[in-house]
């Protein structure tokens, strides 16, 4: 009994030393991390309210946050003496075996940083990407995340981003919308170009300055396949596109030019049928 008291006696002041250091880390801590959400938030307000691009100003708030937790978890690592410097040396000997483990996460973080370095494309642009088309909800250091038309959330990882083609249709400030038609064999070649000249000409929301084309494209199966390109802006896309190809319609129908349906002739020599005509 009295060895134990006497144990307890010569620990009780490590004890309390241990304690005290626990509870301290602790707080510094849990006052690392308010502070480094501080910092991310004001970081990536000050940006937005300087016109920086909201994509980068998100980045690097959340690259200030993450530096200053770990600058804090180092820094408390050294209240219990464990040197930094020989924890840094560790972290070097096992960097191969985590930076295999994590090859994915890894690539995804460098994707991540050229997407917000080249700027394919930014917040608010509607892309498609790995097959799916939306709108860019958030880049984050990790993943892409994508609203689509339907209004549903796809999150694509930033190395399958970059990995393949990004088609950005809202970069540029025009778009050119094309409508296929086809007509008959037997309609007026000229009489059909001024009817769909006429319907573009005057489709709502038409680009003045870029106009309009009127092309021939090609004779197939069981048309002359025509195609009407209007130029307009990007977000009057789909509006022109809805407006053009019901002017077509309409304009065919009430010129008596016929859009006829794919038809094939199949014709058979009578020795070859084995029938006879009746």
């Amino acid at each position: 009994m009295e060895n134990i008291e006497a144990l307890l006696a010569e620990l009780a002041p490590q004890l309390l030393s241990y304690g005290v250091r626990i509870v301290g880390v602790l707080f510094a801590l849990w006052i690392a991390f308010r502070v480094a959400a501080w910092a991310d938030g004001r970081l990536t307000r000050t940006l937005k309210a300087r016109k920086i691009d909201p994509a980068l100003s998100d980045f690097l708030g959340n690259l200030v946050r993450w530096t200053l937790i770990v600058a804090a978890v180092l820094s408390c690592l050294s209240i219990f003496g464990i040197e930094t410097t020989s924890f840094a040396a560790v972290l070097g000997a096992a960097g191969l075996a985590v930076g295999l483990a994590f090859q994915g996460t890894l690539s995804n973080f460098s994707a991540g940083v050229m997407i917000v370095t080249f700027r394919p494309f930014t917040i608010g642009d509607l892309v498609s990407v790995d097959g799916h088309t939306g709108f860019v909800a958030h880049i984050g250091l990790f993943t892409t995340s994508l609203d689509t038309l339907d209004h549903r959330r796809i999150i694509v990882p930033n190395s399958t981003v970059m990995g393949g083609s990004i088609e950005n249709m809202t970069f540029n400030g025009e778009r050119r919308v094309d409508i296929d038609v086809g007509t008959a064999y037997d309609a007026d070649l000229d009489q059909v170009r001024k009817v769909l000249e006429d319907v573009a000409a005057s489709v709502p929301g038409r680009d003045p300055e870029r106009g309009h084309q009127v092309i021939l494209l090609s004779m197939g199966d069981s048309s002359i396949t025509w195609q009407v390109r209007v130029w307009c802006k990007t977000e009057a896309y789909w509006d022109v596109w809805d407006a053009t190809t019901r002017g077509v319609k309409q304009a065919l129908d009430k010129a008596d030019i016929s859009i006829p349906f794919p038809q094939m002739d199949v014709h058979l020599p009578k020795a070859a049928s084995g029938l006879r005509p009746l």
